[in-house]
């Protein structure tokens, strides 16, 4: 992405008489003229170097789309004001023409009151010098913005993270200049317009978290340049086209959460010299993991949850050793799962699958940077106290749920420090529930049905999720926002939301 330089004209300083050599009378001095000579010293003192202001048709464009703003609580724009140098308005970048050339406005999306609110002017297209446009995070409403049309030098379209609605229109693919083009999470519906294979110069395409239905265009293989190509989070159906084999520089694939079905296309095998993320899950795809996924190097994250696959893991998945997010739960797949040679995973999902996997895997215990390990039903038997992790400071998730373990995970949880969620329901866990340590970040807690005993803990209030459920715990129940379903199946809990203390 060409980044946009703004440089300030310079002035050479005026060099001035001397006032205090010119008040003395010269000899052969024309008095007359006198006046006119101190009156051109005095306006040569006035005179101050004057910044150059944007052109007139960018500072109407862009106090147009100000106008357009219903809201602005973080005050962004009080700096566009009429009669100043837009180029220095907040968000603006320009040339040393003074041409506007990129508009950069954004929230911080967990501060709202950073966003803006409004619609987007269609003025912005008095700016013809606009290369990039990025709004990202805001309250902007409305249709498609044809003021896109109307930019001959827009390279780059980054409208995330707002509220735009309604079609993509089937004339985007007169854009054929645009290098990337992104609207991900706005509410457009409808196809994906099949004009957008005339956009060959994209190196990006992401129009994830939409509405979106339909089929992907087959012509879309034309893109050939793409290294992004992101559609997740829409309504997306039919089979993944088998064309792949013209994307040599893709290295991101997203098409998860669709309505996709049908098998893994063979043509992504193409992509496995450089495909970083291959994500696919939460779809309806079905058939076997193909072989070929085991061929992809470069792979940083393979996502194929919550699908139909079955069958076995490949073999050849032991060639992933760069590999730092797998997640394949929600499948039926079955054992042997591969022994992996991975120095270090990060994320790793295997839940709800067939496997027996007896034991946690060595490269998962290993690992000195995991954060979240999800292994329900998996078939693991052991004692929770035999299990010794090089690492368990970074641990956000936790996951060990409907498995034949026994101990206690105070050993591994009180060594936590980022815990988020922990959840070990439906096991034979044995311990005292008032020596749980719960952290400030610890947010779920599922410790249904096992064998907990001791009270429940004040700490829990601050929790989102709980659930002691079906254990052996006993005394008052301390003031939380829980329903009774969290609490019962004890031996002798009472108070709020259960019956009252005797």
């Amino acid at each position: 992405m060409p980044i946009a330089f703004y440089s300030t004209p310079s002035f050479s300083k005026p060099i001035l008489p001397n006032l205090e050599l010119l008040s003395q009378k010269p000899k052969n001095m024309n008095m007359k003229k006198l006046p006119f000579l101190l009156l051109a010293i005095l306006t040569l003192r006035c005179l101050k170097p004057i910044s150059a202001a944007c052109h007139v048709d960018d500072e109407a464009g862009l106090l147009a789309f100000k106008s357009g703003i219903t809201a602005d609580p973080s005050n962004k724009l009080s700096s566009w004001k009429p009669g100043t140098d837009c180029c220095a308005w907040t968000g603006i970048n320009c040339l040393n023409n003074n041409r506007v050339t990129s508009l950069r406005l954004g929230g911080q999306p967990d501060q709202p009151n950073t966003f803006l609110s409004g619609k987007i002017s269609p003025s912005l297209s008095k700016l013809k010098f606009l290369d990039g446009i990025y709004l990202q995070n805001l309250n902007l409403s409305g249709p498609f913005p044809d003021l896109l049309f109307g930019l001959p030098n827009l390279l780059f379209v980054y409208i995330e993270h707002t509220r735009l609605s309604g079609r993509i229109p089937d004339k985007i693919g007169n854009l054929t200049q645009l290098f990337s083009l992104s609207f991900y999470y706005n509410l457009f519906t409808g196809p994906i317009p099949s004009s957008i294979s005339k956009l060959t110069r994209l190196s990006q395409l992401n129009l994830g978290g939409n509405l979106l239905t339909g089929s992907i265009p087959y012509g879309i293989k034309n893109l050939n340049s793409l290294n992004l190509f992101n559609l997740e989070r829409n309504g997306l159906s039919g089979l993944i086209p088998d064309f792949f084999s013209s994307f040599s520089e893709l290295r991101i694939l997203r098409l998860s959460r669709n309505k996709f079905s049908g098998k893994i296309p063979a043509s992504i095998s193409a992509l496995a010299p450089k495909l970083a993320y291959l994500e696919l899950g939460h779809n309806a795809l079905t058939g076997q993991i193909p072989d070929f996924l085991g061929n992809f190097k470069a792979l940083d994250t393979l996502d194929l949850s919550y699908n139909g696959f079955s069958g076995i893991v490949p073999q050849r998945f032991v060639n992933l050793t760069k590999i730092f997010n797998l997640d394949l739960s929600h499948n039926y797949l079955t054992d042997p799962f591969p022994q992996l040679k991975v120095k270090g995973i990060e994320s790793l999902d295997l839940s709800y699958n067939s496997f027996h996997l007896n034991q946690i895997p060595k490269w998962v215990t290993s690992s000195p940077i995991i954060y979240s390990l999800k292994l329900a039903k998996c078939g693991i038997k052991l004692k929770l106290e035999d299990w010794k992790p090089a690492e368990t400071y970074f641990y956000d998730f936790i996951d060990l749920s409907e498995n034949e373990i026994t101990g206690s995970p105070i050993g591994l949880l009180n060594k936590t420090d980022f815990l988020v969620g922990f959840s070990a329901y439906g096991n034979k866990l044995k311990f005292n529930l008032e020596s749980l340590r719960i952290v400030k970040t610890l947010k779920q807690l599922d410790l249904s049905r096992n064998l907990v005993f001791g009270k429940v803990p004040s700490g829990v209030s601050g929790l989102d999720r709980l659930n002691v459920s079906h254990n052996h715990l006993c005394g008052p129940i301390p003031a939380t926002k829980f329903a009774a379903s969290a609490f019962l199946g004890n031996d002798c809990l009472c108070g709020a939301p259960l019956a009252a203390c005797k």
